[in-house]
């Protein structure tokens, strides 16, 4: 798995915010085709797309389309797919079939372009009621997708809800979409931005935390000062780091003697517990063998 923590934003038809998102800091960057831009820019925006993901980066590239029901969704594919994307968002996801469909057409692009067939990967947002209510379905569909992601905006709007500071109207949405993540072999998905900027880095940094516990593995982003406080919390600390280390060291010489059960610092470790430290340990081999790699 190659972890993905942060998803930047950037308007497909903004050349200034294009040029300077794939600098920021971010494990990936989405280059919007959808409600970033205007109905009058959808087709003009898709060649400057184009022309921006294929100058060299240190980030993964993504575009988000349009909606399968819109006018621009096929026009959208038939530009973008190429071999200098790695990625395509695909918004209002709502039923196995229409994932399936849009995969379909990826598939014979990528053939007709000289892809290997599941080269692009798939990222659906799950943001509406019937999405949410299909997620297993989705999620199970034997496509090629790896992860799904979670959109809050549409998700209230689409449910008239009122989307609060605190999120509490959130969990159960953010908890279906781990576990049928989880029950269908995925990745942990990707969070939902967060719509507020400015003074709210406090919130920013609890509804980050939250989404971490809840068994994210990142979240979308909408402006850059997003990215690094949202990098750092899905970062292990070197806190962690130190105690899954203690706790893997001292499993793997009780182990030996024949115990399975042990306590360190005051915590009780069995198998579990230990793969928990195995895998904060794993996530920052990864990291830093990515820094390296940059």
């Amino acid at each position: 798995m190659e972890l993905l923590r942060t998803f930047m934003f950037a308007p497909g038809n903004h050349p200034r915010k294009v040029e300077k998102v794939f600098g920021l800091g971010a494990d990936a960057v989405i280059l919007d085709l959808e409600d970033a831009v205007a109905v009058n820019e959808k087709i003009g925006a898709r060649q400057a797309v184009v022309e921006a993901m294929k100058k060299p980066r240190r980030c993964k590239g993504y575009v988000r389309i349009n909606a399968s029901d819109t006018p621009f969704c096929y026009g959208d594919l038939l530009s973008v797919v190429g071999d200098w994307l790695d990625g395509l968002v695909l918004p209002k996801i709502e039923s196995a079939a229409q994932l399936l469909t849009i995969e379909w057409l990826v598939t014979q692009l990528e053939r007709e372009r000289g892809l290997t067939a599941g080269h692009i990967d798939l990222m659906p947002i799950i943001e509406t009621g019937k999405g949410h209510a299909a997620v297993r379905e989705i999620a199970g569909a034997g496509s090629r997708v790896r992860r799904l992601s979670f959109g809050a905006a549409d998700y209230t709007r689409d449910m008239g809800m009122r989307w609060t500071m605190e999120e509490n109207e959130l969990m159960p949405v953010r908890s279906e979409i781990v576990l049928a993540s989880r029950i269908a072999g995925l990745e942990p998905p990707i969070d939902t931005v967060f719509v507020h900027i400015g003074k709210h880095g406090d919130a920013l940094r609890r509804t980050t935390q939250l989404a971490r516990d809840l068994g994210f593995q990142g979240k979308l982003c909408i402006h850059p000062e997003q990215v690094a406080p949202i990098n750092e919390i899905f970062t292990p600390s070197e806190a962690e780091i130190a105690h899954a280390t203690k706790i893997v060291e001292a499993f793997k010489a009780a182990e030996a003697s024949g115990s399975a059960s042990i306590q360190v610092e005051g915590h009780f470790v069995d198998y579990p517990v230990v793969e928990q430290a195995r895998r904060v340990l794993a996530i920052t081999e990864q990291l830093r063998a990515g820094k390296q790699d940059r």
